[in-house]
């Protein structure tokens, strides 16, 4: 076959579609550890980079796998992990060891319920903050949340590309119903394929992360390469030299940080619908989204001026675009998640006092019913 892109329209599970997302993107190298509800990705990628020219591991565990990921990164591959919460849980310390040596990387996490062992073959949004913050310290990483098969592969692409340009953690956080669910995926015969930045010439004098300000991204050579790169977990200097320095220290984290959060603007990505005239808007992600969506529909048709937002985009969290949209809702906003409450904090953060924000929590197991949702709208309304 040897085939990188399987153009054309097939019926994926949500899983499977990643796989061939991250074939299309690129990805050489895949490590991981089977975990219900992702193990299918693995399964797929067991064969497929084979098919073309790249290498499948099965980790000994999950943090053996994203090391393998990160060295195969540092070696100028592209490289992707699959796990569920459990295993990002493993995973904490080498997410921290990405996010400062500054080390491309796509993790995926088809999240499922919990806490600890829970429901393995049940759903959850429960890993929202867990991927953002998980690891030690001050540090940025970007979260795509797909709520289809089609975007499973679309955002995998994604996904590759935006780790490649920032030089960071990227996750694909989708969750068990997005994973496993079976739909339509068309597949285009071509799609754009970001590369890393590279230095331009080679020279003895390179400085592995010397940088003209505090939001950019410093070129990445791969070993052996000719150029000195160290990868130190250690706060380090723009030669990559470690340091205690209060001043290095607050250089380089305040770097970390920005080079995401001041691309907001750039990273944000949403789905609307009916938001023209809305007084009541429901903020949504993931599989949750779909149920919102048929909410807001039934709304709609009873006369109430209800919008859906759907966040694609969740880390960094659009902060400015909500404050933008509350300005223009009288009524509230809605935020159903299938957690006890998380991301419905991010919204009362950025919105403040504009407008009233009410938290539709469902622990996991089941996803909302459209009802739900629609109730709670006519109740604001």
């Amino acid at each position: 076959m040897n085939r990188r892109v399987l153009s054309g329209v097939h019926l994926f599970q949500g899983d499977e579609a990643c796989a061939e997302g991250a074939i299309a993107a690129g990805c050489n190298l895949f490590a991981g550890y089977p975990i219900t509800p992702a193990t299918e990705v693995s399964e797929r990628l067991s064969w497929r980079l084979f098919d073309v020219g790249g290498i499948f591991v099965q980790g000994a565990d999950e943090l053996d796998s994203l090391t393998i990921v990160i060295g195969a990164a540092c070696g100028g591959w592209k490289a992707m992990t699959a796990t569920s919460g459990n295993g990002i849980c493993l995973m904490q310390e080498c997410i921290g060891y990405a996010a400062i040596t500054e080390t491309p990387c796509v993790i995926v996490d088809v999240q499922r319920a919990g806490p600890g062992t829970g429901v393995a073959t049940k759903t959850m949004q429960g890993d929202v903050y867990q991927v953002r913050y998980g690891s030690n310290a001050d540090y940025s990483i970007i979260a795509l949340v797909p709520d289809s098969p089609q975007e499973m592969f679309d955002l995998t692409v994604e996904a590759f590309n935006l780790s490649e340009i920032y030089r960071v953690p990227t996750f694909i956080l989708a969750d068990e119903i997005v994973g496993h669910m079976r739909e339509k995926v068309v597949i285009p015969d071509k799609v754009r394929v970001v590369e890393r930045r590279k230095p331009k010439a080679w020279s003895k004098d390179f400085v592995p992360f010397k940088v003209e300000s505090d939001t950019d991204v410093p070129p990445m050579p791969a070993f052996g390469e000719g150029y000195r790169m160290p990868v130190s977990g250690l706060t380090h200097t723009e030669t990559g030299s470690p340091s205690t320095s209060y001043e290095v220290q607050k250089a380089l984290v305040e770097r970390l940080c920005n080079k995401v959060e001041k691309k907001v603007e750039d990273l944000t990505r949403v789905e609307t619908e009916f938001m023209e005239d809305a007084e009541i808007v429901v903020v949504s992600y993931g599989s949750t989204a779909r149920s919102a969506k048929r909410a807001v529909i039934e709304a709609r048709k009873e006369g109430i001026k209800a919008g859906y937002l759907r966040l694609i985009t969740l880390w960094p969290f659009p902060d400015s675009y909500l404050k933008r949209v509350a300005d223009k809702i009288p009524k509230g906003i809605i935020v159903p998640e299938m957690n006890v409450g998380k991301m419905v904090r991010e919204v009362e953060r950025s919105v403040g006092t504009q407008v009233e924000v009410l938290s539709l929590p469902k622990p996991g197991v089941e996803l909302h019913r459209p009802s739900e949702i629609y109730n709670l709208i006519r109740k604001v309304n």
